[in-house]
């Protein structure tokens, strides 16, 4: 038994081992390492989560290597309060690990009432950053992204509001999240003009969501750019807990914004019980193998998940130890991924 996984009251004390059990990635042609397997605090971290819980969580990733938690200003719910619980966390134990630690945060969605506070501008980017930092109790983060991409606000207000803000001293780097590959070249000339290079893409990409091979990984690779994948597991759907209906407690059956019961089709469900076929004979879970077959391309530098229990990050991260595919593996997860 983990003494600092099950008895959360007590001081915590980070394994010696963390860093060997973690394989790390530079991202793009940065300075910057993250570990294959990133920790989101996107569930299970607001004010309506087992704050003990998310302590534990958050103990056990950073035993296991993972050094980098991602959050965002509406995390939650309610919005912040996922960086209000992850600030206490910090403060109780984390404080003396904070160079140890990656931590990024992010704005462009719906923050608070009016014109002020939603999409791209920079009165919204800069108030938004002050608001986390203040938040998590942190001088800064080590990135901070623009959420989504803002169809009104001209990208050079954008990337010029995350120039500031590392100018300013708020952030270390700058990353911007599902901007496609047109408007992810010209915000990377923009900062490169600014003279803040662009770090890092957080895209949405899976087994079942593979948008980001068209054209956005190619400039990412040729520009040197690095990239975090979210939503690795499709909110649940590639993990065997769909193998055979939809369980009570699931996500899908509590809560449908995110991942719906009519997304759960019986060819869906067949789909999916052929991927685990394969996940099977590579000695893998289908969970392992979907982080696996992203992280198979060098250009993806970490894989973004969220775990509701500690022990599913043991899961997610013995997927690190294998992430190469024979030629027939890959043309099997293709026909079967080609109907998609």
């Amino acid at each position: 038994m983990d003494i600092n996984e099950h008895n959360p009251l007590l001081p915590y004390q980070p394994v010696s081992d963390r860093y060997h059990q973690m394989k790390y990635r530079r991202s793009g042609k940065s300075g910057i390492r993250l570990p294959e397997i990133s920790l989101g605090l996107w569930h299970n971290f607001g004010h309506n989560a087992d704050f003990t819980l998310g302590r534990k969580i958050l103990r056990k990733a950073f035993d296991l290597g993972i050094c980098h938690f991602d959050l965002a200003n509406n995390y939650g719910p309610p919005f912040g309060s996922a960086e209000e619980n992850f600030g206490r966390i910090l403060k109780k134990d984390f404080a003396s690990l904070r160079d140890e630690l990656l931590i990024s945060s992010k704005a462009g969605w719906d923050m608070w009432p009016g014109p002020y506070g939603n999409w791209g501008s920079k009165k919204y980017l800069i108030s938004s950053c002050d608001q986390s930092l203040q938040r998590m109790g942190l001088d800064y983060v080590d990135i901070f992204y623009h959420h989504r991409p803002d169809p009104e606000t001209p990208l050079e207000e954008t990337m010029g509001a995350l120039d500031l803000l590392v100018r300013q001293g708020k952030t270390l780097y700058v990353g911007i999240s599902q901007y496609s590959a047109e408007d992810t070249e010209k915000a990377i000339g923009i900062l490169k003009d600014l003279g803040t290079p662009l770090l890092i893409h957080q895209p949405r990409y899976s087994m079942l969501d593979r948008w980001v091979e068209n054209g956005l990984l190619d400039v990412l690779g040729n520009e040197g750019v690095g990239s975090i994948a979210f939503s690795p597991l499709e909110q649940g759907l590639l993990t065997s807990k769909y193998l055979k209906g939809i369980p009570k407690d699931s996500r899908a059956a509590k809560d449908g914004r995110y991942l719906s019961t009519d997304q759960i089709s019986a060819d869906k469900i067949q789909l999916i019980s052929q991927l685990n076929e394969i996940a099977e004979k590579r000695g893998q879970s289908l969970a392992q193998m979907a982080i696996a077959w992203l992280l198979k391309d060098p250009r993806i530098t970490s894989v973004l998940v969220g775990v509701s229990k500690p022990e599913q990050l043991d899961d997610n991260v013995k997927a690190v130890e294998n992430t190469t595919f024979s030629a027939d593996e890959i043309n099997g997860i293709r026909s079967i991924l080609s109907g998609v």
